[in-house]
């Protein structure tokens, strides 16, 4: 694709840089499920609409859009256990996970998420190459020097002689300020970690006992020499405001001194003096809530401190800070790690392993391309690429801390946060706050179920709700998913969230086509008028396109579709003062006015094909115009040059819909309220 051509009328203005090459990711769900709105509404569907912007914007042989299952853990041998028990599947583990990945799939194509590749990272071709990578990296950074062999204590239930996996041990989490409602064996239901030692009133999720601790080995990934190149850099984002601010703070949180926090009336029923005394040098801060801070100089101290407490049975939470993240585990469902120093028989943790799988997926999908294993470092390795991350922000530990230190390992003994060209880059992480669900927070293992994402699409349209997620402004704060037909608190006459933002397509902007179409149909043998697009529109234009390339550029995409909004609006504005449909219109002035209206509709759809791919492409097809309809280089050009003097639109029938309603929005007319 060439480079994009200029504005003509509006100057002075400093356009965003692309990269040549770029990788877009979306956050994996779990091979154990279907997909939920979460999924949907509050990753994917933003990964896709910036998918579609780049490919549109740098050309699609220069974009790749990954993703896929995550195949192994826990949660997914518990779930499929309990299936098999209730009958409600027959059938091998493998068959299990490959049945929902499927099932996620067929989701994803409802929704028009256009990956180039849906994966699944223990079937095959992916599982080989993803296995090797892993075994690739965890040699590297052992070679490096990079790895800590440590010996900690797990879960074991004594009553079934087995270890427990994360998800067979139930406690609550030791996490000062945790809300979570489950904590599981290092890992609580809201993603904070901790060692299992400190799990509080932990039980066998098999026999309902508490289990004892035995000590198992592990290879982990020391983090804390890379602070000082961590932090340079994430100072570095903040300057550049290359993420989103609250994804920045969220991680620099880890970069604290390691603390435990104490209630102040457990200290009171002890001798306090004596459990100070025992203490190792410490700072002690009141905090808001009802515990203290008790900040220590080293990991080793924290720990000592954890003894020392534990021996005059006071109960702490652990605070935020860098500790070695742990890269393999003995769980059975889990992809083989290598031997390395006499360690056999382990396999990858699933946290690290999800991180390299966009890797693995991206290798396997220019394989089956033809291309070489190795060409994905082209991708993920070269300055002149941009890997960007789509994640929700319970997983910025993973993404924005963990995946950087071991990314920063793969250079060698020493590292930079700008590697040369050969050495993985660090990616963009965009984040996205909650996406609750009627003000609560949603997810499968919790009390508030979330709404499947495909039971939404017999209420609403894959283009309305692309529309309505990605107007929610998630990068700024979490919102609440409201959909009329699932919220017990709207009223017969209540309007409807998601049609509100949903119906700019289907009433606005249908009906700016629809007139245009009609009315070229009835005065001009569907010819397009030729002639020159007025100055005030053709400036108009450019300035959207600018600024929607600007909000694209910072995944602000709520902002980009409210300007397309009004733009829409101001299309059958046009409409309705110049009247160009009427028989006694002037000539002159109905030509000037079509030609307005469809430039305008033309700069519309073409900024809306991110976001309302089905209905776009449906217009584009009307046209009767190639993919060139959508391709920046070309985007300044009036739509005259998109279509030679002879030629014809398509007949359009009356009624017809570029953006189509459900059948629940037809039969209701409060539905259709929204508007």
């Amino acid at each position: 694709m060439s480079q994009a051509s200029g504005p003509r009328l509006v100057k002075n203005v400093v356009r965003p840089k692309f990269p040549e090459r770029a990788v877009v990711t979306a956050g994996m769900p779990y091979g154990n499920k279907d997909l939920h709105f979460g999924h949907v509404g509050g990753v994917f569907i933003h990964a896709d609409a910036y998918a579609r912007f780049l490919r549109d914007r740098i050309g699609a042989q220069n974009v790749v859009f990954v993703s896929g299952t995550d195949c192994f853990g826990s949660p997914i041998v518990a779930d499929y256990a309990e299936r098999v028990k209730q009958g409600e599947f027959s059938g091998t583990l493998v068959d299990f996970v490959e049945s929902n990945h499927q099932r996620q799939k067929e989701t994803l194509q409802a929704y028009a998420i256009s990956l180039d590749s849906f994966a699944a990272s223990a079937l095959e071709p992916y599982h080989s190459v993803h296995r090797d990578l892993g075994a690739q990296i965890l040699r590297s950074l052992h070679t490096h020097g990079w790895l800590e062999k440590l010996t900690t204590s797990q879960f074991y239930d004594a009553t079934k002689n087995t270890y427990l996996n994360g998800r067979q041990v139930l406690g609550r989490c030791p996490i000062e300020g945790c809300q979570s409602e489950k904590g599981y064996a290092d890992e609580c239901s809201l993603g904070h970690q901790y060692e299992p030692s400190e799990l509080i009133n932990p039980i066998s999720t098999l026999t309902g006992q508490k289990p004892e601790m035995r000590d198992v080995t592990n290879w982990y990934l020391s983090v804390e020499p890379f602070r000082e190149t961590l932090l340079q850099w994430l100072q570095g984002l903040s300057d550049q405001q290359a993420w989103r601010d609250f994804a920045i703070r969220e991680v620099l949180e880890y970069f604290g001194l390691p603390a435990l926090y104490i209630k102040r009336d457990d200290l009171e029923q002890v001798d306090e003096a004596a459990v100070l005394a025992g203490l190792p040098p410490h700072q002690r801060e009141a905090s808001k809530s009802k515990s203290d801070k008790f900040i220590f100089q080293s990991l080793k101290d924290r720990d000592t401190a954890k003894t020392v407490l534990a021996s005059f049975n006071l109960r702490y939470r652990a605070g935020r800070t860098l500790v070695p993240f742990r890269l393999t585990g003995n769980l059975e469902w889990g992809l083989e790690a290598p031997e390395i120093e006499g360690l056999t028989g382990l396999t990858f943790w699933v946290w690290p392993e999800s991180l390299w799988a966009p890797i693995s997926f991206t290798a396997a999908l220019l394989a089956s391309r033809g291309q070489t294993p190795s060409d994905w470092n082209r991708w993920w390795c070269s300055r002149d690429a941009q890997v960007n991350q789509f994640i929700g922000e319970d997983n910025l530990f993973f993404y924005g801390l963990a995946e950087m230190a071991m990314f920063l390992g793969m250079q060698g003994e020493s590292c930079v946060a700008e590697p040369p060209e050969g050495m993985l880059q660090l990616p963009k992480i965009i984040a996205n706050h909650h996406l609750l669900f009627l003000d609560k927070k949603a997810s499968s293992s919790g009390q508030v179920k979330p709404p499947s994402a495909r039971k939404l699409l017999d209420w609403y349209t894959a283009d309305q709700l692309r529309m309505h997620f990605l107007s929610l402004g998630l990068g700024l704060k979490h919102v609440s998913f409201r959909p009329k037909p699932l919220d017990p608190k709207a009223t017969t006459g209540s309007a409807d969230p998601v049609l509100k933002d949903g119906n700019i397509l289907s009433n606005s902007l249908n009906k700016a086509v629809r007139s245009c179409f009609y009315t070229v149909q009835k005065f001009y043998d569907s010819q397009l008028p030729r002639g020159p697009v007025s100055e005030d529109i053709m400036e108009m234009s450019e300035r959207l396109i600018l600024a929607f390339e600007q909000c694209f550029a910072r995944q602000e995409f709520h902002t980009a579709i409210e300007q397309v909004g009004a733009y829409i609006r101001d299309i059958n504005k046009l409409w309705t003062e110049q009247r160009p449909y009427a028989d006694d219109c002037p000539d002159q002035q109905r030509r000037q006015a079509i030609i307005d209206a469809f430039q305008m509709v033309r700069v519309a759809v073409t900024l809306l094909h991110p976001v309302a791919p089905i209905g776009t492409e449906k217009v584009r097809v009307q046209l009767g115009i190639g993919a060139e309809l959508w391709d920046w280089s070309r985007i300044f050009e009036p739509l005259e040059s998109l279509v030679p003097p002879e030629h014809r639109f398509a007949h359009l029938p009356q009624r017809e819909d570029f953006f189509d309603k459900t059948a629940y929005q037809i039969g209701d007319g409060d539905a259709r309220s929204g508007n």
